[in-house]
């Protein structure tokens, strides 16, 4: 087990470097200027990230340019409603219709008048990563949002957690670290897909079938004591492996 220990710690300092970016969701959040704007153009590209690359980077790329980079300002004085009418039918992404993009943009901003920001939410109802992602979960399910954001923490979550790692990871050539003061990064979750899963399970970093929230907890448990101080470097870290195997 030392020797897998070893290499996944060769393999988050190869991957964590800005070369990761350009082919990567996160890569967006570092396109544009201000906090706030940081925050909210991420949590837009973490809720469009699934399916092909290919297909949902130049969708997010979309996103940017009807806001003209400041996706905060965007959101916060509805301006989306013009790009994204609240239109049943229309496809937006996959099985996102415009009203469902329109339902969720609608959510997040009235989290932005109530609270500000993303972050000032999550600060205001949470104390580490497990009850972020519940907060964020809770909330747009309060909305009657649910095709985008999970209605609870049942599953793994996997794109609540990538944007937590995004907003809460310091020191770090990829994520920002923006909520660094009142979200330890030692109780993030990792991001856990199909892909994430099969890796852990052929390393026999865990044994689960399916990519819940138990089996999340439990493979950064085993990822804790590889990075104990950083255990979500394990994700850039199974990311090289899989790269390489």
């Amino acid at each position: 087990m030392e020797d897998i220990n070893t290499l996944l710690k060769q393999y988050a300092e190869r991957y964590e470097t800005e070369d990761f970016l350009p082919t990567d969701p996160s890569w967006f959040m570092h396109q544009v200027n201000g906090d706030t704007n940081k925050e909210t153009t991420a949590f837009i590209a973490s809720c469009l990230s699934y399916g092909n690359r290919k297909q949902f980077m130049p969708k997010i790329q979309s996103i940017l340019d009807f806001a003209d980079n400041n996706v905060h300002e965007w959101v916060l004085n509805g301006r989306f409603s013009k790009n994204i009418p609240d239109d049943n039918t229309t496809c937006f992404y996959r099985l996102y219709t415009y009203h469902t993009m329109h339902s969720l943009l609608t959510a997040l901003q009235q989290m932005l008048i109530e609270h500000g920001s993303i972050g000032n939410y999550v600060k205001d109802n949470a104390t580490d990563g497990f009850t972020a992602v519940k907060a964020i979960t809770d909330y747009f399910a309060s909305k009657k949002i649910e095709t985008i954001i999970p209605k609870n923490t049942a599953s793994a979550c996997k794109r609540v957690c990538m944007f937590l790692r995004w907003m809460v990871r310091d020191n770090s050539a990829v994520d920002l670290g923006l909520w660094k003061n009142f979200i330890d990064k030692r109780t993030l979750i990792i991001p856990m897909d199909t892909h994430v899963l099969q890796e852990a399970n052929k390393l026999g970093l865990i044994n689960s079938k399916t990519a819940s929230m138990t089996a999340a907890r439990k493979l950064t448990a085993r990822l804790t004591e590889i990075f104990p101080d950083d255990p979500l470097k394990g994700d850039f870290a199974l990311f090289g492996y899989g790269v390489n195997h």
